[in-house]
């Protein structure tokens, strides 16, 4: 496979997609949601779920703490050295999930996954990890073979703490490594030395897990092409089985503290499509499989596995090989998708917390779906998943937009076939920009990571 966008892609064109006004300071839009979206819409979305208790459910749960600020971060997150304020938000996030639980059966359904994200989850004890897993046992019906992945800072992860999360039933975890360069460490406010990856990464490996992913980001202040590559090349030494690779997001509105970053020291936009080409040439040479948008996994791996197959889904936190009819965000801030609503938990901690005591489903916002909505969702997660556009999927529903991205043709970035559109080696570069020309419903994608901040 060809790792590098062809010569002929014109600096206009990589200008237009990927330009400055749009990675770095793009308002990120939202499907068109009722801001009055509220308990009682939710509540009847829920009622809906419990009448099918056959569909499958996977759970997000949204631990909203850190010890300290990233200066990247445009996540949902709050600062605190308070371990009782931790204590009181899982007091509260135990009443939500009773009401959740409750309202649709949570008991008498398999729940396929349980991710937990934030903010920091290893943030918390162990003696409130442990708590968290059993209110999560009690509330709904995890079953052996139940996928449970967690995100963690490798600065605060420990022998035990790894191991009490193995013996908690968590399988897949993944580590935040974003670079391993001192100079770019300091420039973002995150300090972790590679001995530190390197000595987190192989108790994981020991202690059984069953996946280990990185997450890298691209684009940051001071790093350049050698640098980068020296941070990439460790990383395939200790072979993780996933790698997410984002592009950093510069959205000083949602997230003022990123105005500690001097924008004179990010790689200028070729710089910075250079370093996610690189990136792309070296996992790819390495064995691992380039998955839809900035994902790569081990040929091995279930992603890749599924890819490979056609039965690759994304769901509004990632890519999955396992996908469930529903997806419940529970946690100040949480997303998830149920009904076919697209919903946002009230992401203020405080005010979340006043809606749960008060006996209240804490949304703070949502979108029911029609049917016409539904198949362009699919027909655009078929694209990012798949890397086709079948021409029946677009026929009812995506007409205008199948034109459109037919009309990239001319510039090499798809193909089009007598079965629909094919997303080229050239135009896999620009998958997020193609995708997102077509619709705003693909913001509903990675949503952890952008609807939560799109006020």
């Amino acid at each position: 496979m060809s790792t590098a966008a062809p010569a002929e892609l014109s600096p206009e064109l990589v200008q237009r997609l990927t330009g400055r006004g749009r990675r770095f300071q793009a308002a990120i839009r939202c499907p068109s949601r009722h801001d009055d979206y509220g308990a009682e819409d939710y509540t009847r979305a829920l009622a809906e779920v419990a009448m099918r208790p056959a569909e499958t459910l996977s759970l997000y749960v949204h631990i909203p703490f850190c010890a300290g600020r990233c200066l990247y971060c445009g996540c949902n997150t709050t600062v605190t050295h308070d371990s009782s304020r931790m204590d009181a938000y899982l007091d509260t996030l135990d009443r939500e999930m009773a009401m959740v639980a409750e309202r649709i059966n949570g008991g008498d359904r398999d729940v396929l996954q349980v991710h937990l994200a934030g903010g920091t989850p290893n943030y918390l004890s162990e003696a409130q990890l442990t708590r968290l897993t059993e209110m999560l046992e009690r509330r709904f019906h995890l079953v052996a073979d139940t996928e449970r992945s967690i995100e963690c800072d490798p600065r605060r992860a420990s022998a035990g703490q790894l191991e009490l999360l193995h013996a908690l039933g968590f399988r897949s975890i993944g580590f935040g490594v974003q670079d391993l360069d001192p100079e770019v460490q300091r420039a973002i406010g995150r300090i972790q030395s590679e001995e530190l990856i390197r000595d987190v990464y192989w108790m994981a490996r020991e202690i059984g897990f069953d996946s280990i992913g990185f997450d890298l980001i691209y684009g940051l202040p001071q790093q350049t092409e050698a640098a980068f590559a020296r941070t990439i090349d460790t990383v395939l030494e200790l072979a993780p089985d996933r790698v997410a690779c984002f592009g950093y997001a510069r959205r000083t509105t949602d997230g003022p503290h990123q105005h500690a970053i001097d924008v004179h020291e990010l790689p200028n936009n070729a710089e910075r499509e250079g370093l996610f080409r690189n990136a792309v040439a070296a996992f790819t040479q390495a064995g691992y499989a380039w998955i839809g948008l900035d994902t790569f996994a081990l040929e091995t791996d279930d992603l890749a596995l599924a890819q490979a197959e056609g039965r690759l889904h994304r769901n509004c936190i990632g890519y999955t090989a396992t996908p469930s009819a529903h997806l419940a965000g529970l946690g100040a801030g949480a997303i998830g998708e149920l009904q076919g609503t697209c919903v946002q938990n009230q992401p203020n901690l405080e005010i979340w917390q006043q809606e749960v005591v008060a006996g209240r489903i804490p949304v703070n916002r949502g979108h029911r779906l029609n049917e016409q909505d539904r198949r362009r969702r699919d027909a655009i997660s078929h694209l990012i998943c798949n890397l086709v556009l079948p021409q029946e999927m677009a026929a009812d529903c995506l007409d205008d937009e199948y034109r459109r991205l037919a009309a990239y043709a001319g510039d090499g970035l798809v193909e089009a076939l007598p079965e629909g559109l094919r997303v080229t080696e050239a135009g896999r570069f620009f998958l997020r920009e193609l995708c997102t020309e077509q619709d705003a419903y693909f913001h509903w994608d990675r949503a952890r990571w952008h609807f939560s901040h799109s006020e």
